[in-house]
């Protein structure tokens, strides 16, 4: 098993009502599945009860914390909680993202602009700020970063945009200033996923249907005309935290099935 021995906390590990599978949850189950023993952290406890449940089901170790990244107080309580439990702290996987109320520039409200850079942003610099410690004595640390393919694609949506260009900075900036600690950070963009929180936000806000709503996305997939799940950021995922990536810091991934390479088509 590629993780085995291995502690891991994944932030975002529960995730919206939908049919389909989260990338916090997909991640955490996955990590489960390759030896490692997860702290599964969301906002929604709930959500994360069910996650660990799925887990278990399948003899894996995993337990809950309940904590709101914007709040320093939360990101400190999870690294502690983590070293509490299991001793120390071998992955950090930030998955935790919003969207909501973004627009364009002139009708965006700060408010809005706020929440969105909090969480998507400010959020993975304070769990990285608590974990990093832990790594840098033991000498050894990977941290992944979910980004976006917006980040570097065309979009109305601003704020999101930005946060997650802001995302790929940071991851570089944990990284260098990380290597010499053995502690490796790097960034995944996904694309058009299939997911409950892509899924619903964009039904709900432009009020269409789910179905032509993926057969539009589906569409813009150069690769095969289909979306991405979750299960695919989860394995890039998995391969960032392993030591098959011991050589990789700094990096920001695509897993958008090409979109983010179409230049100029």
């Amino acid at each position: 098993m590629r993780l085995e021995g291995k502690i891991a906390i994944v932030v975002g590990a529960g995730q919206a009502d939908g049919e389909t599978i989260g990338n916090g949850r997909a991640t955490a189950i996955l990590f489960a599945r390759h030896g490692a023993r997860v702290l599964l952290v969301d906002r929604v406890e709930q959500s994360a009860i069910e996650t660990m449940e799925m887990i278990a089901a399948e003899g894996g170790t995993s337990s809950v914390c309940r904590a709101d990244i914007t709040q320093e107080e939360d990101c400190a309580r999870i690294a502690a909680t983590c070293i509490d439990h299991y001793g120390r702290i071998d992955i950090l996987q930030n998955n935790v993202g919003i969207g909501h109320g973004d627009n364009d520039a002139t009708r965006l409200e700060a408010a809005a602009w706020d929440r969105i850079m909090d969480v998507n942003l400010k959020g993975m610099y304070l769990t990285s700020k608590y974990v990093i410690p832990h790594m840098r004595e033991q000498k050894s640390g990977v941290i992944t970063n979910i980004s976006s393919g917006a980040a570097v694609v065309s979009t109305t949506y601003i704020a999101y945009k930005v946060s997650k260009a802001g995302v790929n900075a940071l991851t570089h900036s944990l990284a260098m200033a990380n290597a010499k600690y053995g502690i490796r950070a790097n960034a995944i963009m996904p694309g058009l996923l299939d997911t409950p929180m892509a899924i619903g936000h964009h039904t709900a806000a432009r009020g269409i249907d789910a179905d032509k709503l993926r057969a539009e996305r589906n569409a813009m997939v150069p690769l095969k005309n289909q979306m991405g799940d979750a299960w695919d950021t989860a394995y890039a995922s998995l391969f960032l935290a392993s030591d098959e990536a011991k050589f990789i810091t700094g990096a920001v991934l695509p897993v958008d099935g090409g979109q983010a390479a179409r230049i100029g088509l």
